[in-house]
């Protein structure tokens, strides 16, 4: 776990509430994102940024890492583990013949967690969507059924350790005769011993393969939101349950709509008329298009509301809003009349035009020369 406080990390306070720790994190994922940033270190950067918002996002984990500097109490004790202490366990073992609490090499261990990243279009990740993808993975060998020995055949008992995984090696010292456990040099701790192994895995009673998984992508994920199937995963061992698959999702930027949490951004021109005088004008949502009323006058930069238009709460009911820019844009290219008309304009309200700047410094220029 990263030593920097994950409060810092995220640049919040300890007692953020649940929403500023996800606007901080929604930040600083987009800005350190290693798609985005390629700077040195983005990506470490990155991935601690992630791991702050999954123990600060969790109420359990949050409030574990408040008491105990760690999301797992059970890492309290400098990392060691309650009752480890920082590697003393291998003196009272060496001295005391190892008496405490060991794990059984052959009890059933419960596979590894897989990530995979998607991405995903800007649409998708607002409306959802139902796909299929193929995730390399390691599954039990169907030939042996994994057990790693030749069909007809079984794996043997270790003869070295009794099937226990682990030899004693008995020292002398001062203190007297000394019993140390170690795991089994003859069948690396799994107890058996293969004479024939199976020709498809050779042995190891796994193989690899690609996985279809059907993945449902609710509506309203954001970048960088993560999603567990739970047990596809690695397979465990010795009838151990299997790990997870956590799928990290990426969403592309769309080229007209900006997002900000469930509300959508966008940034629509009007002319000079239309601002000045008013208009009515269609405006693109996510689902349709609709009209949009321009009151007269409407400066540049002004933002209009469309309740309901935006992206569907995660978990809630409703949606977010869309917020509509407009801003006014100056026109090129005038032709004479155009012009006329907007001398006529400028002059009907008491403007002066460049125009009519450049004349006036003209005249001042003559009555320096007294002309």
């Amino acid at each position: 776990m990263s030593k920097q406080d994950f409060y810092e990390m995220l640049g919040v306070s300890k007692d953020a509430s649940d929403d500023e720790i996800k606007k901080a994190y929604r930040k600083l994922a987009r800005q350190y994102h290693p798609d985005v940033n390629k700077e040195a270190g983005a990506e470490q950067k990155f991935k601690d940024i992630k791991e702050a918002y999954e123990v600060l996002s969790d109420s359990q984990k949050r409030s574990n890492y408040d008491r105990f500097g760690t999301a797992d109490p059970s890492q309290g004790m400098g990392g060691g583990g309650a009752g480890d202490f920082g590697g003393f366990g291998d003196i009272f073992d060496m001295f005391f013949g190892g008496g405490g609490q060991r794990r059984n090499p052959n009890a059933p261990q419960r596979g590894s967690d897989l990530q995979y990243t998607m991405t995903i279009e800007f649409k998708e990740a607002v409306f959802g969507k139902e796909t299929e993808v193929q995730i390399p993975r390691t599954e039990t060998c169907d030939t042996c059924m994994g057990s790693g020995a030749k069909p007809g055949t079984k794996p043997d008992t270790c003869r070295v350790c009794n099937g226990s995984g682990q030899q004693e090696v008995v020292q002398n010292t001062p203190f007297g005769r000394m019993v140390n456990r170690r795991v089994c040099s003859a069948c690396n701790g799994q107890g058996k011993t293969i004479k024939e192994k199976c020709g498809t895995c050779h042995g190891s009673g796994k193989v690899k393969r690609t996985r279809t998984i059907n993945l449902k992508i609710p509506a309203g994920v954001d970048d960088g939101a993560q999603m567990r199937v739970s047990g596809e995963g690695e397979p465990g061992t010795k009838g151990g349950p299997a790990g997870d698959l956590y799928v990290v999702l990426r969403v592309k930027s769309h080229d007209f709509f900006e997002r900000e949490g469930e509300d959508i951004y966008c940034e629509v021109p009007l002319t000079f008329a239309q601002a000045a005088l008013g208009d009515e004008i269609e405006i693109p949502t996510l689902t349709e298009k609709v009209k949009l009323k321009i009151p007269a006058g409407t400066q540049t930069g002004t933002y209009f509301r469309l309740k309901g238009k935006g992206v569907p709460r995660l978990r809630g009911y409703g949606q977010g809003d869309q917020h509509v820019k407009v801003t006014i844009v100056t026109p090129t290219n005038l032709t004479d009349q155009q012009k006329d008309l907007l001398r006529e304009f400028a002059g009907i309200g008491g403007e002066q035009t460049s125009e009519q700047h450049e004349s006036l410094f003209e005249r001042m220029k003559k009555a320096f020369l007294g002309e």
